[in-house]
């Protein structure tokens, strides 16, 4: 029927034109008419109806607002008809209406909102709530409270903030319901969380429309519900939940302000109706404490009784914002005069070219200042009874808020405040408002709630669905390796470790879970799991145990448990046995590591000997001799054998750090050579993945694993070189077979497989390390809280040794990973002793580098003339100086003693020649001083 009117007014309004009469009024009417739009039969009109007749009176006593102009309000009832809304619209048209207040109901705001258009004429709603008429579709829809968009915004905080991921919402199916839901939907959507099931119900639904509805949402696994209705219906809801015993313990039920506007305006609720309600959460709408709302408040109670209303009279936030509303218009008149506007009125031309009939349409006029009322409604900027009152660029109030109420025991208490500024908090948002935002999920806090059932303990939020469908598992109908799942033959069970898992972990849910395994695979290849998982996604299965790696595009498609095994890629080939052998006295070392170590005892041997050769007899003597002495010294500090004893100070300090390094060196060796005889040793050519991807050769790999796709795309192996197989007996004739003979040259596959496959296999063994990190997991659909409950399940397992003890029963004996057997350890290399060979040439080359500074000194002491002797020559400094360095330190002394000597006694002869007056020739002193010389050599 609304429909079918508003069909029917906008055909009228298309086909009608003007008739160019004008209604005008002074600048500064002594009055302004305005309507007001409510519907008196409910709890919402009644307390509303006071509080706006409240504002008309208090704004025309007080001449400052609107300069001596009085507003005439006009009540009319529409009692909650979209029909009657349409009737009392028109007939507001007719008596030079500039404003509208209300209606209440979004349904009828939705058609009021056309007329308003149509005649320019804004439409001020205090209770409409609807997102939707916030759109481009109505522009003279003024909504002067919060929109339903906060309020789900607030619900789907609370969702969030409890770690719940599905609601079930529970609503009316009309304007006001469905896009109320569609706004929860998109603010669940922002934070992962979704609407499982949406309940909808006819506006005039029964009690036994509503028993069908819950008994339909009772059979959902969520237990989560989101009620969107009218005070009237919602407290028939609740009733009759509770008669189907969904108000107990798990349950959680969040209602929309309807419930908080009954619990403000009612007062103490009968027992019977409060039970219903204990536990539930709501919404009501944030007004700051304030002077004026505690002035207001004061005065309700006169107010009311003065109205004679009757029945629930309790004050609401709706009657503040209804107070508000009617300032807020007063304000925008005020300013509209101000700026030159006045109430003039002209006919619609589409109105009045056609012939309206009985109907009177032609009688409704445009308001000419409609837009610039508009205008000035928007740009208010004041403060009110509900706190600091003006919009945003998108029409909607700033600073939306509202407070969590949790109902218990007798009454109801506040738990927390939710805002658009900083989200869920135990503070009021104005306090928070002089801070910079803080949405981050720490910051996010309530106080505890009672939930239904009387119980602070988070309700898990979900069920298994009472409908009794079971889940369906898929489970891989292996052909290899049965001892982690294989089918029983001849049944549909399944036996193995990964099942045992499942089992034990889901008998430690606090709940029944009824499950069906399901085979996937014909049971001779080995199904890939990759597709089984996909088929989650598909619907075909509800979940999918097993040996199933978790991998990077699994995880995109599937929710996985947490793992209960690791298990990462490795390589196995063949070895063999590395026995001991005359020259395995050789094998500690590489051969760069023997050549740089007799090379270093050369070097500090040659050291030692350049060191001590001047002061030391022990090396001295025949060149044979000599070179006898550096090799004997050099490699007996092996044993430190050497019978030479150093006596230069640089000679000590290099062969106290040499010795330090032969220490190091030999008992490395030691160590190593001891390993290499009594513990048997296995080789292989390929020493991990790095040498598997370097060679040509074939790679095996199992059929249906990951394996394949990894090679593939992350080491860029050619998939010519990858050969599946299927059993363990495929892996050992293909790894005996070799290359050479249609084999492969290794096998990749997932450790669990490979300890199995080699427990009684000797003449393989896994080389290397595991070159990915991988788990097992169980699979379920993304989001699931049965994902996050099994995990929960696996860590107990881990904590109390049950997992180990499930992996000892069908995983052990492995026979061929003794301590006694290894596989063979790269040699000692020479990079290991690096650093102590560097160290100790360095003090080679410094000690040197010392010595030879000093001799050069010395030689410039005790041949400071070698020049003037005649001995001028490149080559002959050069023998003289090496004939210095050869020469033994004690010899060069005494000589240098001697030649002092001489010189001094030539000196006293040639002064007692002087003094005696005789003439020697000096020539013959020199002679005879050399030929001294000679005979003292």
């Amino acid at each position: 029927m609304k429909l079918f009117w508003t069909l029917v007014l906008i055909v009228l309004y298309n086909g009608y034109s003007s008739e160019g009469v004008n209604s005008t009024h002074p600048a500064r009417p002594k009055v302004v008419n305005i309507g007001c739009m409510l519907s008196f039969n409910s709890v919402v009109g009644k307390i509303t109806k006071v509080a706006v007749e409240a504002a008309v009176e208090d704004i025309n006593s007080n001449p400052d607002v609107l300069g001596g102009t009085k507003l005439n309000m006009i009540t009319l009832d529409s009692n909650s008809s979209g029909f009657l809304g349409i009737v009392e619209a028109i007939r507001f048209m007719e008596t030079d209406t500039v404003a509208i207040v209300g209606p209440q109901s979004s349904v009828i705001a939705h058609v009021v909102s056309n007329i308003a258009n149509e005649l320019q004429v804004p439409l001020l709603s205090f209770a409409a709530t609807d997102p939707t008429l916030s759109s481009l579709q109505y522009p003279y829809f003024v909504r002067t409270s919060p929109s339903d968009m906060f309020q789900m915004a607030a619900i789907a905080g609370m969702i969030n903030h409890f770690e719940w991921r599905e609601v079930i919402a529970i609503y009316i199916d009309d304007d006001f319901g469905r896009n109320g839901i569609a706004a929860l939907a998109d603010q669940l959507a922002k934070r992962r969380c979704s609407i499982s099931y949406k309940a909808a119900m006819k506006p005039e639904a029964t009690l036994d429309d509503a028993r069908d509805v819950l008994v339909q949402v009772a059979l959902r696994e969520s237990r989560i519900m989101v009620v969107h209705t009218y005070p009237s219906k919602g407290l028939e809801i609740f009733s009759m939940a509770r008669s189907l015993g969904m108000t107990d313990n798990g349950y959680v039920w969040i209602a929309t302000h309807w419930l908080s506007t009954i619990l403000d305006t009612a007062g103490p609720l009968p027992p019977d109706k409060k039970e219903n309600l204990e536990g539930a959460i709501t919404l009501r709408i944030h007004t700051p404490r304030s002077e004026l709302k505690q002035k207001f408040v004061s005065r309700w109670s006169n107010l009311t009784r003065e109205a004679g209303v009757t029945g629930p009279s309790g004050m609401s936030t709706y009657a503040l914002y209804a107070y508000d509303t009617l300032w807020l218009l007063a304000h925008a008149i005020n300013e509209f005069f101000n700026q030159g506007g006045n109430v003039s009125f002209s006919k619609d031309p589409r109105l009045t070219e056609q012939n309206s009939g009985s109907l009177n349409l032609d009688s409704m006029s445009i308001f000419n200042g409609g837009k610039l009322l508009l205008d000035n409604i928007f740009k208010v900027n004041m403060t009110g009874v509900t706190g600091p009152y003006n919009f945003t660029p998108d029409k909607n109030l700033f600073h939306p808020a509202f407070e969590v109420i949790n109902v218990v025991g007798t009454g109801f208490r506040k738990v927390g405040y939710w805002s658009e500024y900083s989200g869920l908090s135990i503070v009021p948002p104005e306090i928070l408002y002089s801070k910079p935002p803080n949405r981050s999920s720490s910051n996010q806090q309530l106080h505890s709630i009672i939930w239904p059932g009387q119980t602070t303990e988070k309700p898990r939020g979900w069920v298994f669905p009472n409908n009794g469908r079971q889940l369906k598992i898929g489970v891989p109908n292996r052909a290899s390796f049965r001892e982690f799942v294989g089918k029983i033959p001849g049944t549909d069970s399944f036996r193995g470790y990964c099942i045992e898992v499942f089992t034990t972990a889901i008998d430690l849910l606090p709940y029944a879970v009824p499950y069906k395994l399901i085979a996937y695979g014909d049971g001779h290849n080995n199904p890939d799991d990759t597709e089984l998982v996909r088929l989650i996604t598909a619907g075909v299965f509800d979940a999918a145990i097993g040996d199933i790696a978790i991998t990077t595009n699994r995880t995109k498609m599937v929710d996985f448990t947490q793992p209960y095994i690791e298990c990462g890629l490795v390589v196995v080939a063949p070895v063999k046995q590395q026995n001991s052998n005359a020259w395995a006295f050789l094998r500690p070392f590489t051969p760069r590591m023997w050549c740089v170590t007799g090379v270093f005892f050369l070097i500090v041997g040659t050291v030692i000997w350049i060191l001590e050769h001047r002061l030391n007899d022990d090396f001295r003597g025949p060149p044979s001799k000599q070179i006898v002495t550096v090799l004997w010294f050099s490699f007996s500090t092996l044993f430190t054998a050497h019978r030479e004893n150093t006596v230069s100070t640089l000679g000590r300090i290099v062969l106290l750090i040499w010795l330090f390094v032969v220490l190091i060196i030999n008992s490395s060796y030691t160590a190593s050579l001891t390993s290499i005889l009594t513990v048997q040793k296995l080789s292989s050519p390929i020493t991990g993945i790095e040498s598997l991807v370097n060679t040509k050769e074939p790679i095996g790999y199992q059929l249906g694993s990951f394996a394949r796709n990894y090679l593939i795309q992350e080491l860029r192996i050619d998939e010519s070189r990858l050969v599946p197989l299927n059993l363990p007996e495929d892996y050992a004739k293909a790894l005996k077979d070799g290359p050479s003979h249609g084999g492969v040259a290794a096998v990749v596959d997932e450790r669990a497989y490979m300890e199995l496959f080699l427990s009684s296999r000797c003449q393989f063994s896994i080389l290397g390390q595991e070159f990915t990190k991988n788990g097992w997991g169980f699979a379920f659909p993304r989001d699931s809280p049965l994902a996050i409950d099994m995990s929960t399940a696996i860590l107990k397992l881990s904590e109390n040794g049950e997992l180990q003890r499930i992996h000892d029963k069908w995983l052990s004996g492995i026979a061929c990973t003794s301590q006694n057997t290894k596989l063979e350890v790269d040699r000692l290399q020479l990079k290991s002793f690096s650093g102590l060979f560097f160290i100790c040439g360095l003090a080679c080359f410094l000690a040197l580098l010392i010595y030879f500074v000093m001799i050069a000194c010395q030689y410039c002491q005790y041949h400071p003339n070698s020049e003037s002797s005649g001995e001028s020559s490149r080559s002959g400094r050069l023998q003289t100086f090496f004939s210095f360095v050869d020469e033994k330190e004690e010899s060069v002394r005494s000589r240098s003693k001697r030649r002092q000597l001489e010189v001094t006694s030539v000196r006293s002869v040639d002064q007692d020649a002087s003094i005696n007056g005789s003439r020697i020739d000096r020539s013959e002193i020199y002679s005879n001083r050399v030929v001294s010389f000679g005979e003292s050599v």
